[in-house]
């Protein structure tokens, strides 16, 4: 499926700028930061912004594109780093951005539902699920700007994937609209609804090629009684795998959150964010953070655990946060890490996940692979050891500046992408584990994905956008 934009004529821009309505629409330089990529690697364009504030509006705009057959780039917090809310390459697109549907519609308590417009902030969604004792439980680094919207699109992922699972996980109906301009009303509070195709389970993950969600019914669970958080040292990665068997086995689903850091990571958050205290006295060259949530005394039953663990060899040093603020420190070397990834100069920075049992080889093979390219390489390597989903953050050699070294390498970036994404599917992975496929990785999907799984997903694109109007290039070239 070819990606083009058909040049929207000057009379087809004011139809949709009346559509749109005062304070609607952007255009000019207003549109400046519609075309901004977190990480700095592309440059979006666009013939007009639209800032549509009801599902009607959404509705009338789709209808209108699809009669004229201009391309639309749905847009929600643009937080995304596979430049699937941007239009690198063509100025000929129309973005409908979100931001102006950010209400939460309901709370039902009884039902363990809150139904949320597209354009809410995810920290947003937290604050209001707090206020009935609830939790949404889908948390990550961009939380205080990215929105629902794009997390369902996305089917984002985060840092507590092992208990609660990812977006599509914890999303229980939707309202979007279809490439017809239809609208899509399945917001029900149900758990149980056997009554044809899953269209919730295919608009998420769908990064907006087969509709714009424009809101949700999302999942709310019970705060627990007590949170413990738990920074600890290992003497190998390899060690947190089997710390992670070990823990799931004791403390059962109190697990939320088992991260991954290495020590160059912790020093590199703190070189750039120096107020964060320092866990341990020593370095280490890896650590885990862990968070269990669950019933009145679970500290002593976790502390418990980790007693036997250090018997065991296989933590080498762990602090407990005593306070919710020595918590959010210790959260803060995790939650800063991306930012710190980019101010560091990252020239890629991986997303991909492989089966648990695997992630000692696919972590050792990784960084012998990136230093058979270049020797000089620093590898910043965390993530999510409870899904698979480890990320490798790449930088030029020490004292070498992120530019100097791509205009003297100037094929590094392809190839070190390439080569994560060769030792991940050697080792059964996916080279996509929640940040989607975007304009970035669509050849590589080509390269990876089955036959029968692109026949499969071109057959569903052209079934519902026969006209490729809903973010062309995206997802499929």
């Amino acid at each position: 499926m070819t990606a083009g934009f058909t040049p929207p004529e000057p009379q087809a821009v004011a139809a949709l700028q009346d559509i749109a309505g005062t304070g609607g629409w952007r255009a000019g330089t207003d549109m400046a930061r519609y075309f901004e990529d977190p990480r700095g690697r592309f440059t979006g364009q666009a013939t007009l912004v639209l800032l549509p504030d009801t599902v009607e509006t959404v509705a009338k705009i789709v209808r209108y594109c699809c009669a004229q057959k201009i391309g639309i780039i749905p847009y929600s917090g643009g937080t995304g780093v596979v430049a699937g809310q941007l239009s690198p390459y063509s100025p000929h697109a129309v973005i409908v951005s979100l931001e102006r549907m950010n209400k939460v519609r309901e709370v039902s308590v009884e039902d363990g539902v809150l139904v949320a417009e597209a354009g809410c902030i995810l920290q947003d969604i937290h604050s209001r699920a707090e206020l009935e004792n609830m939790i949404f439980p889908l948390s990550m680094a961009s939380k205080g700007s990215c929105c629902i919207g794009g997390n369902l699109a996305t089917n984002a992922g985060g840092i507590q994937v092992l208990r609660h699972g990812n977006a599509r996980d914890l999303c229980l109906g939707v309202e979007a609209v279809l490439p017809d301009g239809s609208i899509l009303h399945e917001l029900s509070p149900l758990r149980k609804n056997n009554t044809g195709y899953d269209l919730r389970h295919l608009l998420i993950g769908s990064e907006g090629t087969l509709g714009i969600i424009t809101a949700a019914s999302l999942v709310l669970k019970p705060q627990d009684p007590e949170t413990v958080t738990v920074f600890c040292a290992i003497r190998d990665h390899s060690d947190g795998v089997k710390l992670y068997k070990e823990l799931r086995a004791s403390l059962g689903e109190s697990l939320s959150a088992f991260e991954l850091m290495s020590g160059f990571g912790v020093d590199l958050v703190r070189n750039h964010f120096p107020k964060l205290p320092a866990p341990f006295a020593e370095k280490h060259s890896w650590h885990l953070l862990l968070q269990f949530d669950g019933p009145t005394g679970l500290n002593d039953k976790v502390e418990e655990v980790l007693g036997r663990m250090f018997e065991e060899s296989l933590l080498v040093d762990a602090v407990v946060a005593q306070s919710e603020t020595q918590s959010e420190d210790l959260w803060a070397l995790r939650e800063n890490t991306p930012e710190a990834n980019r101010m560091e100069g990252a020239f890629c920075s991986s997303d991909t996940s492989v089966p648990i049992r695997r992630i000692g080889h696919f972590v050792n093979e990784t960084n012998e692979a990136l230093r058979d390219i270049h020797a000089g390489l620093r590898i910043n390597t965390y993530g999510h050891i409870g899904d698979g989903n480890i990320h490798h953050n790449v930088f030029a050699p020490e004292g070498t500046t992120k530019g100097d070294f791509i205009q003297a390498h100037p094929e590094i970036i392809d190839a070190v992408r390439m080569a994560i994404n060769e030792v991940t599917h050697q080792n059964g992975g996916s080279i996509s584990a929640e940040h989607g496929i975007g304009r970035l990785k669509a050849a590589d999907l080509e390269s990876y994905a089955s036959s029968a799984k692109q026949k499969a997903l071109r057959s569903i694109k052209n079934a519902l956008d026969p006209f490729n109007i809903m973010n062309p290039g995206a997802l499929i070239r």
